[in-house]
């Protein structure tokens, strides 16, 4: 919100000092304040949709400082190895190609705005091979990665649906380069818009992926009419359906109740049938409105992983039937994409025929 406002809100000083710590936008964090990250923050701030995603540069790589070139033979930049090939205790080689630019990048951006630290390369020629590089990024690279951010908010990794309130930063570029022999750097391979554009947006996805998510629903309002009796029976099926009731009052001259409530878009279908039949005709036909938008504080991939929360909410298999998980799989069901609970055996080795054999 202040982004986009693009002025310091009440209430989100904190927030956005955590940013500008996490960012280094300033070498003396004493002396930064919410107002001066905010201002390091628009300067580097590349879009803002309306949906409150930003696409923002750090300030290393607004100014360049984080651009690199690999010079390396097989035309490729270092990528650091998973954790799990790097338990057997094997150190890695230290000429592998384009490890010193990872190295380099790294400590640039622990710097932060530190300018000797990250312009402290003294070979001209690799300097040369990074000022190419910077001109690549800036003139061919950075409109196709802001296309790829679009994409990767327009249709978010869970439903397909928009994304909310997320911020990418991208903190470093690097980019192989080969020199033809005359000092002369040019990329390794052919860099199109296409390729940074699925690149940035399968990055993105994957990234959102990797933390805890959240889906946003529907709620509807609904006012109704019902008698003492069937208060009990009203309040029995807003329960099961995951319904609240904001204001309950009685009719003048009457002895009806009526009810405000909220309820999810999702557990409306089907709500005008079963309150008549539960309550025996005590309540009357609700009518639905939209209400707002709000997040379902559900994670839908989250598993018990000790004793005590398999205790209280089972096994794997059991743990997986949230709320959230199912209106995701409704959802991509209906769109026809991949859904994982389309199973047709489940345990193969336990199935059995009842037919005959003749």
């Amino acid at each position: 919100e202040c982004l986009k406002s693009k002025k310091l809100i009440e209430g989100c000083e904190d927030e956005m000092m955590m940013l500008g710590k996490a960012l280094k936008c300033s070498n003396n964090e004493s002396t930064l304040t919410p107002q001066s990250a905010l201002t390091a923050l628009l300067g580097s701030l590349d879009d803002i949709d309306s949906n409150g995603n930003a696409l923002l540069e750090a300030p290393v790589l607004y100014e360049g400082r984080s651009v690199k070139a690999v010079c390396s033979t097989n035309g490729e930049v270092y990528i650091p190895p998973k954790e799990e090939s790097t338990k057997d205790g094997e150190d890695e080689p230290d000429n592998v190609d384009g490890l010193d630019e990872y190295n380099a990048v790294q400590e640039c951006l622990q710097t932060g705005m530190d300018k000797e630290v990250c312009n402290s390369d003294t070979n001209n020629a690799l300097y040369d091979a990074d000022t190419i590089a910077l001109d690549k990024w800036r003139q061919d690279m950075r409109g196709s990665a802001l296309a790829g951010f679009q994409l990767a908010m327009r249709s978010g990794p869970l439903c397909e649906e928009p994304v909310q309130g997320v911020a990418v930063i991208l903190e470093s570029v690097e980019i192989a380069m080969r020199d033809d022999g005359t000092k002369q750097f040019t990329p390794a391979k052919e860099l199109s818009g296409g390729m940074v554009v699925a690149a940035l947006r399968s990055g993105i996805r994957c990234a959102l992926l990797s933390r805890p998510a959240r889906i946003v629903e529907g709620h509807l309002k609904l006012t109704l009419h019902s008698s003492l009796a069937g208060l009990g029976s009203l309040h029995a099926v807003l329960s099961k359906r995951r319904g609240r009731v904001v204001t309950d009052s009685m009719v003048d001259g009457t002895d009806l109740i009526q009810v405000t409530a909220t309820i999810p878009q999702a557990e409306s279908f089907g709500l005008a049938p079963e309150l008549l039949k539960k309550s025996s005709g005590e309540v009357t036909a609700p009518e639905l409105v939209f209400s707002h938008w709000e997040v379902l504080e559900e994670d839908p991939f989250w598993v018990p992983t000790t004793e005590e929360e398999r205790e209280d909410h089972g096994d794997l298999t059991t743990a997986s039937d949230s709320d959230a998980l199912k209106y995701i799989r409704i959802v991509r069901s209906r769109k026809g994409l991949l859904v994982d609970s389309s199973k047709i055996v489940v345990a193969a080795e336990k199935q059995r025929t009842l037919s005959r054999k003749k």
